[in-house]
């Protein structure tokens, strides 16, 4: 027959449960005895944004996080922390970051987060707050690090998404809860700015070229085709140089317009061409 020995761990198990007891049954003796002072001591208050994490000799309380509103501890055994619920909000410094492309940018954000397991922030990490706003700068750089330059300028909402869902995966251990990520702005150095502004006036000078080009072409295609119908129908020629006489005389009525009928130019050019004959 084979007798097993109870494990040290076991015994210290029980040990510290049995003291445990003694202190809390000396804790409520304490109690009832200062009464009614000790009242003052053992009811707290925490407000509507806050809970109290409440630890018995050193050990998490059933029953989670206390409040809002009143509460009852033990002198002496017991012992709690505050935690704020309510929505903080975090300017991450300017980063100097080096991009896919190799350009060097200043990228500064602001990060709103809130702790949404108030147990949780404070058994699980030593600074909740701390811990998150250092992830926060580095996963600022990281992830303006694995992006160009143009989808840093041109896709900020996409990145500010792809940053929440990152540190809210990465604080969801520590009871924070991310709730946006906003990137403020996107600094280029002096020389770098200048060449992209010459570089875009150039695009806008050859655009516009280009722009001017397509006009000449296409006015040049109603000319044509506006002579085709005069040469069609002589009548139409008349028409447009009395249309002509009327705009001038519209615009400037001290102009004198003198119609010279362009067949008798044609008579005088057809005669001089038969002497020259």
């Amino acid at each position: 027959m084979v007798v097993t020995e109870p494990s040290t761990n076991d015994d210290n198990d029980a040990e510290s449960k049995t003291c445990g007891k003694i202190l809390v049954v000396l804790s409520w003796i304490l109690v009832i005895v200062t009464m009614p002072f000790s009242l003052f001591i053992c009811f707290k208050v925490v407000q509507e944004y806050e809970r109290a994490v409440i630890f018995r000799l050193g050990r998490l309380l059933t029953g989670g996080a206390k409040g809002p509103g009143i509460f009852f501890i033990l002198p002496c055994i017991d012992s709690y922390a505050r935690v704020d619920l309510r929505t903080r909000t975090y300017d991450v410094p300017p980063q100097e970051v080096l991009t896919k492309d190799s350009v060097t940018v200043s990228v500064d954000a602001v990060v709103y987060y809130r702790v949404h397991n108030a147990t949780i922030s404070i058994a699980n990490v030593e600074n909740a707050h701390h811990s998150t706003r250092l992830l926060a700068q580095t996963t600022l750089r990281n992830t303006m690090g694995t992006r160009p330059l143009h989808e840093i300028l041109s896709e900020r909402e996409t990145i500010s998404g792809n940053m929440q869902i990152s540190l809210d995966e990465a604080t969801e251990a520590w009871g924070i809860k991310v709730e946006r990520v906003e990137i403020k702005d996107v600094r280029l150095p002096v020389q770098l700015q200048r060449a992209m502004a010459a570089e875009a006036e150039a695009a806008r000078e050859a655009r516009a070229k280009v722009i001017a080009a397509e006009g000449e072409q296409k006015a040049s295609r109603a000319l044509r085709e506006a002579s085709e119908v005069i040469g069609d129908s002589p009548a139409a020629l008349q028409l447009r140089y009395l249309q002509t006489l009327n705009t001038i005389s519209a615009e400037k009525n001290s102009t004198i317009v003198f119609p010279l009928p362009i067949d008798l130019l044609t008579y005088f050019i057809k005669a001089k061409e038969e002497t020259t004959e």
